[in-house]
């Protein structure tokens, strides 16, 4: 049985973070649902970037729509939403199986609206419309003025994919925007069970500190970081606050796992995905981790619901001069500009490639 086999009979959710038409085309996807248990998908403004650069798949349809789309913007979500419908439609099967746990894919905002709660709220509700999909996430980061549009786009019925984020407390505090959204629904007498998953960065963290702890501490905060989180999360489910919203019908938001590929190249290449296998949790991979786990990885025990040992080794990076807490932060609103360089990029990319294609035809 291979990895990946294993780590969804343990009850994780394996799902690609990545996007192609040449996947979707080429049947590779669902071959990585039949053959590596993988049962959803993400994507972000810089996997369709690389996308568009490297394949001319996407050409016929620019050269169409090109014409008559609003601006680059509007031209980028037609395209997209063609690649995540067909996508949907891939893992429907698997949505319809579970009754609506698993099979999701993920499209986001611009996240030049990470910052403008008003703004985000109504092109979640746009985007979600227009794919016309049930199993399609709007990714939504969870930075404060990204808080109170998660808890307004489930309280409107849209399933979320809260993303950016690095900690527990950040978790935390997405969780309170989901419950409150969930609460809301319950005393308006509207249907509760509206789906979302929360975004925890990982690797991220090993890249800031690589050249600031000893090498014994090299690669163990991201972990640790998780595993706190993880704690957090087995708490809330196992609370009265949301025993009382199970029983009136709402779904729980799962913890997702991101940035899961390693970065190091001294250390193993499924370094966090082992770390992270846990039931009723997401792993979401780049093809060639995904690949690895399938190929050579192992799984071991899952993560304990105390989080084990993490605070212990977080004391260790505060011991280094880690300062947790602000790493977070910052971590956060880098991840928010590094997400916003990729919009301006692939909007730069679609325009050029819009121009160079008109002037062909």
């Amino acid at each position: 049985m291979k990895a990946t086999e294993k780590l969804h009979a343990i009850g994780q959710s394996l799902w690609l973070d990545n996007i192609t038409r040449d996947l979707l085309d080429s049947g590779t996807l669902q071959r990585y649902v039949d053959e590596l248990s993988v049962s959803g998908l993400t994507s972000n403004p810089t996997i369709f970037d690389q996308a568009l650069k490297k394949s001319p798949a996407y050409d016929a349809s620019i050269r169409k729509k090109a014409g008559r789309s609003k601006s680059d913007e509007a031209l980028f979500f037609e395209i997209a939403l063609e690649d995540l419908t067909r996508a949907a439609d891939v893992f429907r099967p698997v949505w319809d199986r579970t009754d609506g746990v698993d099979g999701w894919v993920s499209l986001e905002v611009s996240p030049l609206l990470a910052h403008d709660t008003a703004r985000t709220i109504a092109a979640a509700k746009d985007l979600f419309a227009k794919a016309a999909r049930p199993n399609l996430f709007i990714k939504i980061p969870g930075t404060p003025e990204g808080l109170p549009a998660i808890e307004e786009a489930i309280f409107a019925g849209v399933p979320v994919n809260v993303t950016l984020l690095f900690s527990r407390d950040q978790y935390v505090a997405a969780a309170e925007a989901f419950m409150k959204g969930v609460e809301r629904r319950i005393d308006a007498g509207l249907n509760p069970a509206v789906a979302s998953v929360a975004s925890l960065f990982v690797s991220r963290w090993d890249v800031a500190v690589a050249d600031r702890v000893p090498d014994a501490l090299k690669d163990r905060l991201g972990i640790a970081v998780a595993r706190r989180a993880y704690n957090a999360y087995c708490a809330l489910l196992g609370s009265p606050r949301w025993l009382r919203a199970y029983n009136s019908g709402a779904r729980p938001q799962r913890l997702l796992w991101a940035s899961t590929g390693t970065k190091d190249p001294k250390s193993p290449d499924t370094l966090y995905v082992k770390a992270l296998a846990a039931p009723f949790t997401v792993n979401t991979m780049p093809e060639a981790t995904l690949k690895a786990m399938a190929d050579h990885g192992e799984v071991g025990g899952t993560l304990p619901p105390d989080g084990g040992d993490a605070e212990a080794v977080l004391v260790q990076f505060e011991d280094a001069g880690i300062r947790v807490g602000a790493l977070a932060a910052k971590l956060q609103e880098d991840g928010a500009k590094a997400f916003v360089a990729s919009w301006n990029e692939l909007l730069g990319g679609i325009a050029s490639k819009s121009a160079a294609l008109g002037k062909a035809s």
